[in-house]
């Protein structure tokens, strides 16, 4: 029987060759790892998240790239994780397929959430192809490009309230109100964490040398979460940043001051980050953390730069919330304070977000003035 781990040691190697070829290292290039450090890494000892066999297929296992521009402006080698490739736009489906499918399989018909538009999205997504009812309470500042989507999915949508608070307070009323449904936060639920956990997986295995920081957008914190949790099952502790803009740092505020903070609202252009504050467990598991661990806010300036750049870079576009999270490295104050001191290869989660597009892009290009 063939092994496993000796197949994924030769598809890095072969990966790893291929970049050579098409990428030969120059000064300005930071190589990718060398393969004599890959071969010293494995075999791999994986301990993979336990998920919910309905889960299987209702998410996809995304790309880790090796990205030359980025690599070359920071100085080493960067890699991206390609969770705007999954199936609704962004990372979220992870969380989703085992969230949706533990419910599901406990007897759930329909499902209620309360989104900025990226939850939402996943949970139409997910659930709809596992047979169940959806509808999504959005509030006011949802793009209608966003609502447009979730309607064509099949999920029933209501406009509520100046915020994700509002929209979600309506939601738990709807779930309070029919038993046969049940509540599906956007982002505090530890299966949802579990869920995301699984990046952490693909990385350790398709990168098994030590990682030196994983930079990841907050918002509410599921996502960083499960950042955290994949890293403590796997046993590896590289540098994590959390990153968000200046109008919706919950995370930012609550890790400065130690505790949960509650923001009086958003006044950032990256709405997917409307949380006002929170979940506890994000700051508890960043404060025991083993590698170190870092809060970073941009502007909104910084974060739509960078999401013009990386489309320039990869063809891929993503919203300002993703563009938070690779703001740290296209931002030279950024990249200086959090990046410099880094030791081992960058890995940059691109967590997408649907509240995008070539028109959006433009107009926030001369709302902000930048020259790219």
């Amino acid at each position: 029987m063939r092994n496993p781990t000796s197949s994924r040691c030769l598809l890095a190697q072969v990966t790893l060759l291929g970049l050579a070829f098409f990428f030969p290292v120059t000064a300005a290039f930071p190589q990718p790892p060398s393969l004599a450090i890959f071969r010293s890494s494995c075999p791999l000892s994986m301990v993979p998240a336990q998920i919910a066999d309905s889960a299987i297929g209702l998410y996809s296992r995304t790309p880790l790239i090796y990205s030359t521009p980025l690599s070359a402006l920071v100085g080493k080698a960067v890699y991206l994780k390609l969770d705007a490739l999954q199936s609704s736009g962004s990372f979220k489906d992870r969380g989703m397929a085992h969230l949706c499918g533990t419910l599901e399989k406990e007897g759930a018909q329909r499902l209620i959430s309360s989104s900025g538009g990226n939850a939402g999205l996943a949970v139409a997504t997910v659930g709809l192809r596992l047979g169940m009812s959806v509808s999504v309470i959005v509030p006011q500042t949802t793009k209608p490009m966003v609502i447009a989507k979730l309607e064509s999915l099949g999920a029933k949508v209501t406009v509520h309230g100046e915020n994700w608070n509002a929209a979600d307070r309506l939601a738990r009323e709807q779930v309070d109100a029919d038993s046969t449904a049940k509540y599906v936060s956007p982002y505090d639920n530890p299966l949802l964490w579990t869920g995301h956990s699984t990046i952490v997986d693909e990385i350790v295995e398709e990168l098994p040398l030590p990682v030196g920081a994983i930079v990841v957008s907050v918002g509410g914190g599921g996502l960083l979460c499960g950042i955290l949790e994949g890293c403590a099952r796997q046993g590896v502790s590289p540098k994590v940043v959390a990153a968000e803009t200046e109008g919706a740092s919950s995370f930012g505020q609550a890790w400065e001051k130690g505790e949960v903070v509650t923001l009086p609202g958003i006044s950032s252009i990256a709405t997917s980050l409307g949380a006002t504050s929170v979940t506890p467990v994000s700051l508890e598991r960043a404060k025991s953390h083993k590698g170190g661990f870092s809060s970073a806010i941009c502007s909104d300036a910084e974060a739509i730069e960078a999401c013009l750049r990386f489309a320039e870079d990869h063809r891929i576009l993503v919203e300002p919330a993703c563009g938070a999270g690779l703001a740290v490295a296209y931002s030279g104050r950024l990249r200086q304070e959090f990046l410099g001191d880094v030791e081992g290869p960058i890995v940059l989660e691109v967590c997408g977000g649907s509240g995008v597009s070539v028109d959006l892009l433009n107009q926030w290009k001369v709302q902000f003035e930048i020259v790219t």
